[in-house]
């Protein structure tokens, strides 16, 4: 227990620490992680735990402290909080009300058709070279296109979308990280972008949720421009980063689990429990923090209001009381009550489905195509504690005709 340090960025950079979760797993009492500048928190890594935290937004509060594991001063917890993930209801309610005026079933048949489109044309881009970074050139192409397009982002504009998504959330990993501001530098350019998209949207709306959203109303409340900016930004992240890490951890996983590829490539009905199994292996968000409101306990922890929790999915995920044989990759696991997507309550992923729709297609799209992708060069991890992500996964194919002309 003394060796184990859950907050260390480092740790996570050559693999997940899978046998410390093994370990604090077999233990009833929560661990007690100290943490450099500040407080320290509690870890609790049990499936049934994880979930009794998540959705108690009572006790357990999003909006107190922040859903980032490092302490933050007041100035930017104050930002953070405008975010409708650092809230809780009913304001968090209100807000997701609001939000959820842009993802009608029009617009989300809308997505479904312009997805498949999009999927053909990233395996067009790769087919005949015979070999890419699936990270950039598959994995973060799909979830960029689809949030663009929900945002309305010209095409022309896109890859600055990524760029401030990878310096945001790539803060503690030394690619992305070009200086200590570089974080907060892209935040500002993030905004001031979506100021100008939503200024242009007020004088000349479009059928995109920027417009929606810029003039949905609920209890005669609508979005204030720093509400606006700072949903900009969540969508532009979570929308990007976890789908595009939940793609490349599935085609390294089918990759390392060369039968259970087989079996997918045979049959493709089977893609919707693959990507459930794929969400479960892979966890793109690996935890999230709560900030205790009075003092409770929890599976017999004592914990003192104010003290900060953190839940990790990636351990629930693969708890041994609750999946059998969890270190095996099975694209037929039923049931598998994974729990990447939040295990319910409140603050359940508002794009779960939009996440699901992407893998389905994408991964239809090349193993109709290129069922033969297999690794050309050592994989590269992110640098964090809070991603689980993978930078850069070369990969090598049989090489195939375009669909579309080039």
């Amino acid at each position: 227990m003394a060796t184990i340090d859950l907050f260390e960025r480092s740790n996570y950079v050559e693999q997940v620490p899978f046998d410390w979760f093994d370990e604090l797993r077999k233990s009833d009492k929560a661990f007690w992680q100290d943490e450099p500048d500040g407080p320290g928190f509690w870890c609790f890594t049990r499936h049934a735990d994880v979930v009794e935290i998540n959705r108690d937004w009572e006790r357990f509060s999003s909006a107190k402290g922040g859903t980032l594991v490092p302490h933050m001063d007041d100035e930017a917890l104050s930002m953070q909080q405008q975010m409708m993930l650092n809230m809780d209801p009913p304001l968090h309610t209100r807000y997701r009300l609001l939000i959820n005026k842009g993802f009608t079933p029009r617009m989300v048949k809308q997505l479904d058709d312009s997805m498949r489109d999009r999927a053909t044309r990233i395996v067009d881009a790769i087919c005949e070279k015979g070999e890419c970074d699936f990270v950039s050139d598959v994995a973060a192409e799909l979830p960029l296109q689809v949030i663009s397009d929900i945002l309305g982002v010209p095409q022309e504009d896109r890859f600055r979308v990524f760029d401030w998504s990878n310096r945001m959330i790539g803060a503690d990993d030394p690619e992305y990280a070009q200086s200590e501001d570089n974080p907060l530098e892209a935040a500002m350019e993030l905004y001031a972008y979506a100021h100008n998209l939503a200024a242009e949207r007020k004088q000349n709306a479009q059928d995109d949720i920027v417009s929606i959203l810029l003039n949905a109303e609920v209890e005669g409340h609508t979005l204030t421009e720093t509400e606006f900016d700072m949903f900009f930004l969540l969508l532009s992240v979570a929308g990007n980063e976890t789908t595009r890490n939940a793609l490349a951890h599935g085609m390294l996983a089918l990759i390392e689990h060369p039968d259970q590829r087989q079996k997918l490539v045979d049959d493709l009905s089977l893609m919707p429990s693959a990507v459930e199994e794929i969400l479960r292996w892979g966890t793109p968000v690996m935890c999230f923090r709560r900030t205790a409101t009075q003092d409770t306990e929890v599976n017999g922890n004592h914990i003192k209001a104010g003290d900060k929790v953190v839940i990790w999915y990636i351990s629930a995920n693969r708890d041994e009381t609750v999946f059998d044989d969890p270190y095996t990759f099975d694209i037929t696991r039923s049931p598998n009550p994974h729990i990447s997507f939040g295990g319910g309550g409140p603050h359940f992923c508002l794009g779960a489905n939009l996440a699901r729709m992407e893998m389905n297609v994408m991964f239809e799209e090349l193993f109709r195509r290129l069922p033969d992708i297999e690794l050309n060069g050592p994989v590269e991890r992110l640098k964090s504690h809070f991603i689980n992500g993978i930078k850069h996964l070369p990969v090598k194919f049989t090489p195939a005709a375009r669909v579309h002309p080039a």
